[in-house]
C-alpha cells in the first residue's frame, strides 16, 4: 500500500460505508414487479440489483442502444462500420458503486485498463501532469503544492487562506447552507490565485461537471474538489475499457439482467405513468403498457420533466417534485462532441487523453485509437487515427460541425502535427441534457425517494447526502432506489460505499450525517 494511503488512512480517508446492505430475504418473498425507465447508468444499476432479488423488473429505454451519455452505437464509415460513443468518461477509482455494477461483468474487472498520466495542455503555460500525485490527501495535495509550475510559494503567501478553507472543511450540510448561493467563479475569485494557478488548477476540473464556473454553484464544486481529490483515497488515477462501451459494458449487462429473469427493452420510451390500482402503469411510445408496483425513473433531467408533466396521476400524488421539475429540467450549457477518423497520426508521445485549459471550445482530446481494441484495429489497417475531441459546456446555438472544426484549430494551437491529419470521416454531436449545478439549486434538487408511493428517482443529477458525482452518482442513485424497493418488499438491500463523508479540517463539531436517501 502506499505511503499516501497509510497516511490517509489513520486520518479517515479511506472507502466509507453509506449502506451495510442486507437486512431481508436473498429474494424477494413473493411475486413483485418493477419498471425502470432509462437505461444509462442509473437505470441498468437498478435493474441489475433489482433482478438479482427476483424482482420482475423491466427496463425501458427510448433510444435503440443503451448507455445514455455512456453509449455506444454503430456507425457507417465509408470503409465499414464502427462504433461512436456519446463522448470519453474516466472510470476513476473510487467508483465503488460504479465498479461493483461492472463487476457483475467479470470480478476481476479486466476490461478495464489503465490510462497513464492526466496531462493538461495550454496554449499559454507549460503542460501541467496530475496523473503523478501520490492518491491520498493530504500528501496529494502537499504534493500538487510542491511541484506544480502553476503555483509558487509566493503565491500561497497571498492566497486568502480563510477564502480557501471551505474546500478543506466540506460537509455535506454546512457547505450547501454557506456556499450554494455563490458561484464557483466567486469562490475562485475570492482565493486571489494568479491567473495561471485558477486555469490549470482548478476552472480545468469545474468544466468537467458540464457547467460553467459562472453558472455553477461553489458548494457544488466543493462538493467535486472533495470527491475527486481532497477527500478521495484512490487517487486521480483512472481506467477505461479496452472496447467500446456497448460491448465492454451494455451487452453484458442486459445480458445478465435477462439471466435473472428481467426484460430490457430499448425504443420503447416511457410517454407518461399513470395509477394503476395500488401500483403504477407505464405507457411506452411502441403501444406497450406496463404495470408494476415500482417505479424508478432514471432518465436525464429534461426527459424527467417532460415525463412527470405529462403524468397527472404522478403530479397528483407528488406534487412538490412536479413544483421542482421546471427548474430541475432545464439542463446544463450544451456539450459538443467530435469524433475525427483521419490519415496520419499525432505525435507518439501524446497522451491518450488529455484536459485543456482555457481554449474558446475545447476541453479534452482522447485518441481512441491508443484505447479502445476496435480503433486500434482500424488505424493499423488504415495508418490513421481515431482522435475525439470533447467540449464539456460550449457556446449555445453553434452547429455541431463549426464546433468541431473550432476544436479542432484549437487543438492545432496546441498540438501543431494536427495540422497534418487528413479528415477521412467526422461525426459531430452536440447536446445538452447534463443537470445543471446552478446557485441555489440544492435547495429544490429532488432525492431518490419521492413523495408518490413507489415511485423513485436516480441519476447524476438527483441529490445524495455523501459525496459522489457523474458516473459514481448515477450508479449510486439507481442503487438506492432499488434498496428502497427491496427492504419494502422484505429482500436484502446492496450496499452503498463513498468516500471520507467530510473533509480533511471539518470540525466536528456537525455530525456525519452521511446516508442513504
Amino acid at each position: 500500500m502506499a505511503l499516501s494511503r497509510v497516511v490517509g488512512r489513520l486520518i479517515g480517508v479511506r472507502q466509507h460505508q453509506v449502506d451495510p446492505g442486507g437486512g431481508g430475504a436473498d429474494r424477494v418473498p413473493r411475486p413483485v414487479a418493477a419498471v425502470v425507465v432509462g437505461g444509462g447508468i442509473a437505470g441498468m444499476s437498478a435493474a441489475v440489483v433489482l433482478a438479482e432479488r427476483g424482482v420482475a423488473v423491466t427496463l425501458l429505454e427510448a433510444a435503440p442502444t443503451l448507455g445514455g451519455r455512456l453509449g455506444a452505437w454503430p456507425e457507417a464509415l465509408g470503409d465499414g462500420e464502427q462504433q461512436n460513443e456519446h463522448g470519453f468518461h474516466a472510470f476513476f477509482r473510487q467508483y465503488y458503486n460504479w465498479r461493483s455494477i461492472l463487476r457483475r461483468i467479470e470480478p476481476g474487472l479486466g476490461f478495464l485498463k489503465p490510462i497513464p498520466g492526466y496531462p493538461i495542455l495550454s496554449a499559454q503555460w507549460p503542460t501541467e501532469e496530475f496523473g503523478r500525485l501520490p492518491p491520498a490527501p493530504p500528501a496529494n495535495l502537499l504534493a500538487l503544492l510542491v511541484r506544480s509550475p502553476s503555483l509558487r510559494l509566493a503565491d500561497l503567501r497571498s492566497m486568502d487562506r480563510d477564502a480557501a478553507l471551505p474546500l478543506l472543511t466540506y460537509d455535506p450540510v454546512r457547505t450547501y447552507a454557506e456556499l450554494d448561493d455563490t458561484t464557483a467563479d466567486e469562490l475562485l475569485a475570492s482565493l486571489r490565485l494568479p491567473d495561471r494557478a485558477r486555469a490549470m488548477l482548478f476552472e480545468v476540473f469545474s468544466h468537467s461537471f458540464f457547467n460553467h464556473e459562472a453558472e455553477m454553484s461553489a458548494a457544488e464544486m466543493v462538493a467535486q474538489f472533495h470527491f475527486y481529490l481532497l477527500g478521495n483515497p484512490e487517487g486521480l488515477a483512472f481506467d477505461c475499457p479496452d472496447e467500446d462501451y456497448a460491448t465492454a459494458i451494455w451487452q453484458p449487462l442486459a445480458r445478465h439482467v435477462e439471466k435473472h429473469g428481467g426484460r430490457v427493452l430499448t425504443a420503447s420510451g416511457a410517454t407518461g405513468v399513470h395509477r394503476d390500482g395500488e401500483g403504477w402503469r407505464v405507457a411506452t411510445t411502441d403501444g406497450g403498457s406496463h404495470p408494476a408496483a415500482h417505479v424508478v425513473l432514471a432518465v436525464d433531467p429534461p426527459a424527467l420533466a417532460a415525463l412527470v408533466a405529462a403524468s397527472p396521476d404522478l403530479v397528483g400524488r407528488a406534487p412538490e417534485l412536479a413544483a421542482r421539475m421546471p427548474r430541475f429540467g432545464t439542463p446544463g450549457p450544451p456539450y459538443a462532441v467530435a469524433r475525427y477518423w483521419c490519415d496520419g497520426d499525432v505525435a507518439a508521445d501524446r497522451a491518450v487523453f488529455s484536459g485543456v485549459s482555457r481554449q474558446p471550445t475545447l476541453d479534452s482530446v482522447t485518441l481512441y485509437h491508443r484505447l479502445e481494441n476496435e480503433s486500434r484495429r482500424w488505424a493499423r489497417q488504415t495508418g490513421g487515427s481515431v482522435v475525439e475531441l470533447h467540449a464539456y459546456a460550449c457556446e449555445p446555438g453553434v452547429p455541431a460541425e463549426e464546433l468541431a472544426e473550432r476544436m479542432r484549430r484549437e487543438l492545432v494551437a496546441l498540438w501543431p502535427e494536427a495540422a497534418d491529419l487528413r479528415v477521412r470521416e467526422l461525426r459531430a454531436r452536440v447536446e445538452a441534457q447534463a443537470p445543471a449545478f446552478t446557485p441555489g439549486s440544492h435547495a429544490w434538487r429532488p432525492g431518490v425517494r419521492t413523495e408518490a408511493p413507489g415511485v423513485y428517482l436516480a441519476g447524476d443529477g438527483i441529490a445524495t447526502d455523501f459525496p459522489t458525482a457523474l458516473m459514481e452518482r448515477s450508479a449510486a442513485t439507481g442503487i438506492i432506489a432499488a434498496n428502497h424497493i427491496l427492504r419494502a418488499e422484505g429482500a436484502a438491500a446492496e450496499p452503498v460505499r463513498s468516500i471520507r463523508p467530510r473533509g480533511l479540517l471539518a470540525g466536528r463539531d456537525t455530525p456525519n450525517r452521511q446516508k442513504a436517501t
